[in-house]
């Protein structure tokens, strides 16, 4: 039988999709597991997952694997189930039930070969010790700030976190070319496998709640990871040291909030303190840092 999974969403979301790609190869091993992403890299090499293509790469794909085959999609969305909704469980869980199949803890999973990691040893040669630091997740919208209140780290908490390392690690702020640069920090624009490749051979981590925490859960690299808007329980890991957002200071302005309290672009009227200054303790972040 083939399984087809679709993943819309960001690279974060297929990341931690691999632990349901591996709930669904452990409840029916006899199948071939073929995913659609807009990441097919983050399964590459995954023995849970016989094939990735990117979305519209396949030519004739319904005839290759659809028509007149046994099959099952999984094209559902797990951000729209009650559960999610309602902040009740771990992303991966309310996935795991939405195709069928149990959940038993199942972890994101990342794959390099020896051939990968030779290019990136050989690309990159760093004098100190490397703290991955990611302060700015992507898929928000257009935000003429640069800048999600609801998920980025703030850039005062990201300035103390580089005066107070980077004299004795060099910093690699991981982030796209758009988003906002830090002086003391070496920019790196890299695509997956190098991410993960730099995430698993650096010393200390400092991240939000984006694509790096999923790649450093799944090597088993502890990180501190900041909160504001979403939740640890739904989309972080016992691994990590997850500092949540201060409680809120004035009352935010809800109006347009639908399924979710807020809107994870950090729309600037439901923005709930008085200044960005609030938001996190620093000593309480540098702290779990110097723990790592």
């Amino acid at each position: 039988m083939n399984i087809i999974m679709t993943i819309n969403g960001g690279m974060g979301k297929s990341v931690f999709a691999t632990a349901v790609c591996r709930a669904i190869k452990r409840w029916h091993p006899n199948s071939k597991l073929i995913v659609v992403t807009g990441y097919p890299d983050v399964f590459s090499g995954l023995d849970s997952v016989d094939m990735a293509f990117h979305h519209g790469q396949e030519a004739y794909f319904y005839q290759k694997y659809i028509e007149n085959q046994e099959v099952m999609v999984f094209a559902q969305e797990p951000y729209m189930v009650t559960e999610h909704i309602q902040s009740a469980e771990h992303i991966i869980e309310s996935w795991c039930r939405l195709v069928g199949v149990p959940y038993s803890g199942e972890m994101p999973e990342v794959f390099i070969n020896q051939r990968e990691r030779l290019f990136y040893q050989n690309k990159y040669s760093f004098q100190k010790e490397t703290m991955i630091l990611q302060t700015n997740g992507g898929g928000a919208g257009p935000n003429e700030l640069k800048y999600s209140w609801a998920r980025d780290m703030p850039a005062i908490i990201a300035e103390a976190i580089i005066r107070e390392f980077s004299n004795n690690y060099q910093i690699l702020h991981i982030r796209k070319e758009e988003q906002i640069p830090f002086e003391g920090t070496t920019p790196i624009q890299e695509n997956y496998k190098g991410i993960a490749y730099l995430i698993e051979r650096s010393s200390k981590r400092v991240l939000i709640d984006s694509v790096c925490q999923h790649i450093a859960a799944a090597l088993g690299k502890k990180s501190t990871v900041l909160w504001v808007a979403n939740k640890p329980n739904v989309f972080g890991y016992a691994l990590h040291d997850n500092i949540v957002a201060n409680p809120e200071t004035i009352k935010p302005d809800l109006r347009n909030s639908f399924l979710g309290k807020y809107n994870i672009g950090g729309a600037i009227n439901e923005f709930p303190y008085r200044s960005e200054k609030e938001i996190f303790d620093i000593n309480r972040i540098i702290e779990s840092i110097n723990q790592q």
